[in-house]
């Protein structure tokens, strides 16, 4: 197996050829792994299950001990795919508050940051093609 990233692999069912991918992805295919479900209002709305995630996004925790809290996206690591978000905290021993980091999949998108244009540009395009298709 080659130690570089190739872009011509497409599936195995080995999980050491599935986890040597994915820690391999260069930044720019890691943000489509940085996405997370829809609100169902949104989910009508745009004709999409999700989205990837931007900073500004407000979300709802689904999954672990923040479970059912809100918060907007504070930062986003495409480097080891975690995202955090304002307001969460946890509290240290010795009392300094640590950011917690979430996996996007255990979030859900609430409301989707309106002044990203590139992001809604895209949305339309990709709405045009499937037109074409059919």
């Amino acid at each position: 197996m080659k130690k570089e990233f190739s872009k011509k692999w497409k599936s195995s069912k080995q999980p050491r050829k599935q986890r040597k991918y994915l820690y391999n992805l260069p930044l720019h295919l890691r943000q489509k792994l940085m996405s997370a479900t829809l609100d169902k209002v949104l989910r009508k709305k745009y004709g999409r299950r999700n989205f990837e995630l931007v900073k500004g996004d407000e979300v709802k925790v689904m999954r672990g001990e923040f479970k059912n809290r809100y918060g907007k996206i504070d930062s986003v690591d495409r480097k080891k795919v975690r995202v955090s978000i304002e307001g969460i905290t946890r509290t240290k021993k010795d009392g300094t508050k640590v950011v917690v980091w979430f996996h996007p999949s255990k979030l859900k998108i609430i409301k989707l940051k309106e002044d990203d244009k590139k992001r809604f540009k895209r949305l339309k395009e990709e709405k045009e093609n499937a037109q074409e298709k059919k």
